[in-house]
């Protein structure tokens, strides 16, 4: 068990090293390496190694995220070749090539095949595999934008690093604006000449249209292959075909520069500090210094700012690093001069940029290494200790700092020689080398034990004579008093002070049968004894007096090292964190994504190509930090308080509206490019629809037709986003009916063999509508509800026009989910053909729409009703109540416009009463418990359920029946006025709660929507209509109309 617990250690270090997830691959190069752990990584990250040979029930599927396999391993161990299809990391000096631009189409295609992620770790994380390109999902739910949710991005191959640095800087609403109300005048573009003016104006209207897209496509993602075709332009122009984050934010930043120059031009000719650009995301800072006895100073302008990350715990040390360099020693006694250089940041701009160099070349390897290490980096970084203006007093604290640091050097060591005490390789705790000493003499030799414990004469001596180590672990030094004690014993008590004794607690009582094991003086006197431990305690309880002087020194210093910069003085410039660019893999090889701070929801979303999820800053903090794995930041975006983090109005709505304002602020041209492109969205839809239509073998009922099935039993009282289009709904009455359509059509097989199709389908058309007509003509049983069948039978018994009722029953044999088999489909399309024929003049659209809506709803207050019932006959009252108490309400709406619209009133009415009633007792039984719990849940079933409930039923025109079942709840409560067993504090909050019950006239009602219920196929919701209506039918003599 040991062993498999320190076998499973070691994988788990090697997955978190090299980033490998197959534990079987793992699990042999460690056997290769004899169990050496170093030698096992080394076998992992050198040479590419060939695929093992596995069972494929025995191991899972390898991730091979972020890592790169190395050094061949021995025959019989296998490896997985490392993936083509990697992004690259690269550094400023190091440029490397990562895949051929002609590599070939299979080879890319292999690569870029999404991979199943069978691994619990892929299971808990959206991240995909790296930088594949995403196949199109068969679900058009997974096509569409959710609302005002921002959209993801897809990955072309490699280009997740395109991917983070554009979110990034689309999110900031100052750059999203820049580059959307960008324009030249027409002049200007055609003065421009150069090869680089026209790249970057062009870039820069690619860059338009996809900004554009990203906020008003109806997408869940966009497409960037334009922009990006532009930026593999110029670099196939060079000898590397990709750029890692850094330098595509440097590359992107310089030709926005240069597009926007030719603004400023127009009225500033080269003047750089009226460049928008230039103003955003460039500032200057000042370098101070002597070399060589002389002077200098220097001011440079910053765009990213670098800083190393290795040997640093978090950015503000970093920055610390960066900022100072070089030792500040004096020189000669006749020329006090120091060497060395500090920076001091003189402007910054809104929005400030971090590289960290996560990376270093490796000398003997000769290529470059990522480095893992853990660097923490705040919410929240003020830059006052930065600035030039700050300068005097920071030089100061940094002195301070200094003398604080040496000062803590000087404890440390001197901690250390008490810690590390000794003059040969072993070291011990000075402390626990005196308790040793001591427990050492106060041993007794073998033969003394064996002869004390052949003693028999004086049992209550031996008894009461205490073990010197007995006397020095007691609490005060001395055991417990008895009668027996001697002079010696009294004596050593009596010297013994409470400070040896409290320092003596760790010593574990020893048998006599222990002390006969160890080592011990041959011969010792008592006057020895006492001499020998006076001294060693006292030396001992000096010893770790000091001890503990040092380290509270230490923490003290510690803590004013910590506290050095929390001056509210130098808290006056602070930066919010806005975007971390993650990279995860290893220096060559990797897949990069982004987290945002998204200002109107005040949460961190993730950005993972496509993927836009919500996420949170322990998250962050998991995959960004760096140390637990093969992920960590790269770059850091902060932004000052001159960015505005949300729209200009952000008091007058939500994001969507936000949005929304922005979007009809583009100009016309992108405008039109955006309505373009959701008419594209509309028609790859209907095509794709029509391509699943033709299928021929038989569909099941997929999940997105089931959502929305749900969600058309909502009602019409949804949100703009999730209302579904006349058409929608239609159809999915006609999905709802789909096994009836398909019985009809089975039995045309004579007509569709001997006729044709147009004959097969006129005959289950006529069929279908008598059998239709014949059901709704039906007399109504308690136990029968014709209606919840079939959509036209409502029609029909609530004399829909008939133009209405006949495209209905069209459009039912034009559903696309008759795909069953060729008869099927011919008759479908010939269906959807007449569809197309049918137009505004033939039938109100209008109309058309409220009776499916009408229908809808109907179908809704019946699930509402039958759980409604279920609930109440299974005791759950307060379930029961909230969907009775809705189905009344919706019901009302439909019984407006006829008495055949909706279900029986009273039915509902009978119910809720009963619910009602049952409640009140519950509630009032727990008040007068008089128990504390028993009081709140009494009052939350009142406040929440019960009064609420009251009041809706006081707004309809109420029946008798109800008015007395209110008067019967109001009367149980007002009996508890002034009773004598309930306490003053009972009924302090008794009158608290009766004017709301006797009259609530004047506040809102507030009553919980129920829980979305998934709807029945009519097969199963008239069976459930059956059984429900049959248990309650003794109580209930109500029929369902």
């Amino acid at each position: 068990m040991r062993f498999r617990e320190d076998c499973q250690v070691l994988l788990n270090q090697m997955k978190e090293i090299t980033g490998i997830q197959d534990s079987a691959f793992l699990l042999a190069a460690l056997k290769a390496a004899d169990g050496d752990l170093m030698e096992a990584v080394t076998f992992l990250t050198e040479d590419p190694a060939p695929e093992p040979v596995q069972s494929p029930a025995a191991a899972e599927p390898s991730a091979w995220e972020g890592s790169v396999v190395g050094k061949q391993l021995p025959q019989d161990v296998g490896a997985a070749p490392a993936p083509h299809n990697q992004d690259s990391l690269r550094t400023a000096n190091t440029v490397r090539p990562l895949e051929s631009p002609k590599a070939s189409a299979a080879e890319r295609d292999a690569a870029e095949r999404p991979q199943d992620a069978h691994s619990a770790e892929n299971k808990n994380r959206s991240k995909r595999k790296r930088c594949e390109v995403w196949g199109e999902s068969p679900k058009q739910s997974d096509w569409r934008r959710a609302g005002d949710w921002p959209v993801g991005m897809k990955n072309i191959g490699n280009t997740c690093w395109f991917s983070a640095v554009i979110q990034s800087l689309f999110q900031l609403p100052d750059f999203r604006r820049l580059v959307l109300g960008y324009s030249l005048p027409q002049n200007v573009l055609e003065s421009c000449r150069s090869h680089t003016g026209k790249r970057n104006i062009a870039f820069m209207q690619e860059l338009q249209c996809l900004f554009a897209l990203m906020l008003g496509t109806w997408r869940k993602f966009v497409d960037p292959s334009a922009a990006l075709e532009l930026l593999r332009d110029v670099f196939r122009s060079a000898e590397q075909p990709q750029q890692d984050v850094s330098e595509f934010t440097h590359k992107l930043l310089d030709w926005l520069e240069d597009a926007f120059q030719l603004t400023v031009n127009v009225t500033s000719l080269g003047d750089k500090s009226e460049n928008p650009m230039v103003q955003l995301f460039y500032g200057t800072f000042l370098t101070e210094g002597v070399h060589e006895g002389n002077t200098f100073s220097k001011i440079e302008t910053f765009g990213q700012y670098p800083l190393q990350v290795n040997g640093y715990r978090n950015l503000n040390e970093c920055l610390e690093g960066a900022m100072v360099e070089g030792e500040m020693d004096e020189a000669t006694a006749s020329q006090s001069v120091k060497y060395g250089q500090e920076r001091w940041f003189t402007k910054l701009p809104p929005v400030l940029t971090f590289e960290l160099s996560r990376f270093e070349f490796n000398q003997s390897l000769g290529q470059p290494e990522k480095i893992h290490t853990k660097l923490e980096f705040p919410q929240t970084m003020y830059m006052d200790r930065y600035l030039y203006c700050n300068k005097d007093l920071i030089q100061m604290k940094r002195e301070e700092m200094k003398r604080l640091k040496e000062k803590m050097v000087t404890l440390q060591q001197k901690l250390e020689r008490y810690m590390e005490y000794g003059s040969g390789p072993a070291r011990f705790p000075l402390p626990d080398m005196l308790q040793y000493v001591l427990e050492f003499i106060a041993t007794k030799p073998a033969e003394a034990v064996s002869s004390a414990q052949s003693s028999q004469t004086t049992p209550l001596h031996s008894q009461a004579k205490p073990n010197v180590l007995d006397v020095l672990s007691q609490p005060n030094g001395t055991q417990e008093r008895t009668d027996a004690r001697t002079e010696d014993e009294a004596f050593f008590v009596a010297n013994s002070s409470p400070q040896q004794s409290s320092s003596m607690d760790l010593q574990p009582p020893v048998s006599p049968a222990e002390l006969s094991e160890c080592p011990a003086p041959h011969v010792v006197s008592r006057e020895e004894l006492n001499l020998v431990q006076t001294c060693l305690q006292r030396w001992r309880n000096e010893i770790e007096q000091d001890v503990q002087d040092l380290k509270e020194s230490i923490a003290r210093i510690n803590l004013s090292i910590e506290q050095m910069y929390c001056d509210p003085l130098l808290q006056q410039v602070p930066y919010r964190l806005h975007a971390v660019l993650v990279h995860e893999g290893q220096a060559n090889a990797g897949h990069y994504w982004a987290f945002i701070y998204d200002q109107p929801r005040k949460r961190w979303l993730k950005y993972n190509d496509i993927s836009v999820t919500e996420s949170s800053w322990e998250e962050l903090e998991r995959e960004s930090f760096g140390g637990l794995r093969n992920a960590s930041a790269y770059c850091l975006m902060y932004i000052s308080d001159q960015v505005s983090p949300v729209g200009a109005d952000e008091d007058e709505g939500p994001e969507a509206r936000q949005l929304q304002k922005e979007v009809e602020a583009l100009s016309p041209e992108l405008r039109h490019y955006i309505q373009e492109d959701n008419w594209r969205l509309e028609q790859e839809a209907e095509e794709w629809d029509e391509e699943q239509s033709c299928k021929i073998p038989q569909m099941e009922p997929s999940p997105t037709s089931e959502l929305q099935d749900l969600s058309s039993e909502s009602g019409p009282e949804q949100s703009p986003v999730c209302e579904l289009s006349v058409h929608s709904l239609s159809s999915e009455h006609a999905r709802i009916a789909k096994e009836q359509t398909a019985k009809a059509i089975a039995n045309t097989a004579d007509a569709y063999e001997k006729n044709g199709v147009e004959a097969a389908l006129c005959e289950a058309f006529h069929e279908e509508y008598s059998r239709l007509y014949l059901l709704s003509k039906e007399t109504p049983t308690p136990q029968n509800d014709a209606r919840l069948q079939h959509v036209l039978i409502y029609f029909l018994q609530n004399n829909a026009p008939q133009q209405v009722v006949e495209r209905t029953l069209l459009e039912q044999f034009a559903d696309k989910n008759l795909s069953y088999d060729e008869r099927s489909i011919s008759i479908m399309k010939v269906a959807r053909a007449k569809l197309s024929e049918i137009g505004p003049d033939d039938v109100d659209m209008e109309e058309y729409k409220r009776w499916h809506e009408d229908y809808s709803l109907f179908r809704k207050v019946s699930i509402y009703l039958l759980t409604g019932l279920e609930l109440y006959q299974n005791r759950k009252y307060q379930e029961s109540l909230t969907y009775l108490v809705y189905a009344y309400q919706s019901n009302t709406k439909l019984l407006l416009k006829g008495t055949n619209r909706g279900v029986s009133e009273s039915l509902i009415a009978l119910y809720r009463r009963k619910c009602l009633l049952k409640l009140n007792e519950v509630a009032a039984s727990l008040f007068v418990s008089c128990e504390e719990a028993h009081v709140s849940e009494g009052v939350s079933i009142l406040n929440e359920l019960i009064i609420p409930c009251m009041h809706l039923m006081n707004n309809f025109e109420i029946s008798k029946e109800d008015l007395d079942a209110i008067e019967v709840m109001r009367n149980r409560w007002c009996s508890y006025l002034g009773r004598e067993d309930m306490d003053a504090k009972l009924q302090m909050k008794l009158g608290e709660l009766l004017p709301r019950l006797l009259d609530g006239s004047t506040e809102v009602i507030v009553l919980k929507e129920p829980p979305k219920i998934r709807p029945n196929s009519p097969y199963d919701l008239c069976s459930r209509f059956a059984a429900v209506m049959e248990s309650i039918h003794g109580a209930s003599a109500v029929a369902v109309q």
